[in-house]
């Protein structure tokens, strides 16, 4: 069952207390690091998990360093994904936070950037998107049945975040 939590005024905290362990452990590895995800946007009802994007100039230079981001509980996840690498963070066996790596020449034009400063600056599509996410999480069991069933709004939005950006369209579930 998926979880949904009121906004928390302790989710930025946690994301930048999180991106500061991240730069002193590793100086120099991550040329951006930023709290993304729906506990990045103010008044937005989440899943009480803190997304935070990193980009690289090399992803494997950021393999090399694995043992670095274990010692701050970031653990390597398989996510079929072949644009970024994922890790994630499970103190106790509850998941606290996911740390998406790219690369630094797609960092400009990621849909979850994007579709962040879109939610940040049109309260009233959040606000649509937390009912959703709270209905939704009411009536759907697995975690994955939850995710796809957001994918139309996600795609809507970011379809038009992108497009007042000058951007083309590009599917939300980068592969």
């Amino acid at each position: 069952m998926t979880t949904i939590a009121d906004c928390d005024p302790r989710w930025p905290d946690m994301a930048s207390t999180a991106i500061t362990e991240l730069r002193d452990a590793i100086p120099g590895l991550f040329t951006e690091i930023e709290h993304i995800g729906s506990t990045s946007v103010p008044g937005l009802a989440a899943k009480p998990v803190i997304d935070l994007m990193a980009a690289t100039g090399s992803l494997r230079q950021v393999r090399d360093h694995e043992p670095a981001l274990s010692r701050l509980g970031f653990t390597p996840h398989a996510n079929g994904m072949n644009d970024r690498l994922l890790y994630v963070r499970i103190p106790g066996g509850v998941r606290t936070h996911i740390l998406h790596v790219v690369t630094r020449a797609s960092w400009p034009t990621r849909n979850q950037r994007i579709l962040r400063d879109y939610l940040r600056s049109h309260p009233q599509e959040a606000a649509r998107y937390a009912e959703l996410k709270r209905r939704l999480a009411a009536t759907t069991v697995a975690p994955g049945d939850y995710t796809e069933a957001k994918t139309a709004f996600i795609q809507e939005v970011t379809d038009r975040a992108r497009r007042e950006r000058g951007l083309p369209p590009e599917p939300v579930w980068e592969k």
